[in-house]
């Protein structure tokens, strides 16, 4: 498996190279950001047109990481729709495919501020949940501890070999985990951004997704 153990909290997770977190023990899959639909809203509300492949390829790759880990819940950490028309106009097609995902497995869809929900999918819709130690919602709180967010669209850059490299990352301390964007039209806030800077702490580590994730202390 493509991926980065660690251990978070006194969980032992593993950063997956899609960008996805895996929690073995718990048979757990969290993805985080996918975005769904977003060529279609950006060709509604701003009339530019996207090649609308964007869907698939996100769907293509969370079914390769749940047919790996072979999941038994799954866990959509917010923002899984660009918004709530995305998720209501998705093609059939799409619609579908997600069903078969979901089928045979607990899935919670985690509210995000672009999908406030609930959206008309199968499975559980909540604010936020705790499992374990950890607590899984969409923006990170002040003051909580093992928690589990998204949002932020967390990227890292790294010189490497003469080049500098930079990929979305897991950003992580002792009492915060950030995952990467795992849509595939998604950008992303730099570490060094102040707004990450105040959330994590001076020891926080960057996991880099990729071919060989990558765990460096976090830039700054």
């Amino acid at each position: 498996m493509n991926c980065h153990p660690f251990t978070f909290a006194g969980t032992a997770l593993k950063a997956l190279g899609s960008g996805a977190l895996w929690w073995p023990e718990n048979e757990m899959l969290c993805v985080s950001d996918l975005h769904l639909g977003k060529s279609e809203r950006v060709a509604r509300r701003s009339g530019q047109s996207l090649p609308p492949y964007e869907t698939r390829d996100t769907l293509t790759r969370l079914t390769a990481d749940l047919d790996q880990t072979e999941a038994r819940i799954v866990i959509c950490l917010g923002d899984s729709f660009d918004d709530l028309m995305a998720a209501a106009t998705l093609p059939e097609a799409e619609r579908l495919w997600i069903a078969r995902l979901q089928a045979g497995r607990r899935w919670i869809w985690i509210e995000g501020n672009h999908d406030p929900g609930p959206i008309e999918f199968g499975g559980e819709h909540l604010q936020d949940i705790t499992l374990g130690a950890l607590t899984f919602r969409h923006i990170a709180a002040p003051g909580c501890t093992a928690e589990v967010s998204g949002h932020y669209h967390p990227k890292a850059a790294v010189q490497t070999r003469g080049r500098r490299i930079s990929r979305p990352a897991f950003l992580y301390d002792d009492h915060r985990l950030i995952l990467p964007a795992y849509g595939t039209y998604t950008g992303g806030l730099r570490s060094h951004s102040d707004v990450l800077g105040h959330l994590l702490g001076p020891k926080a580590l960057a996991i880099l997704t990729g071919p060989v994730p990558t765990c460096v202390p976090m830039p700054r």
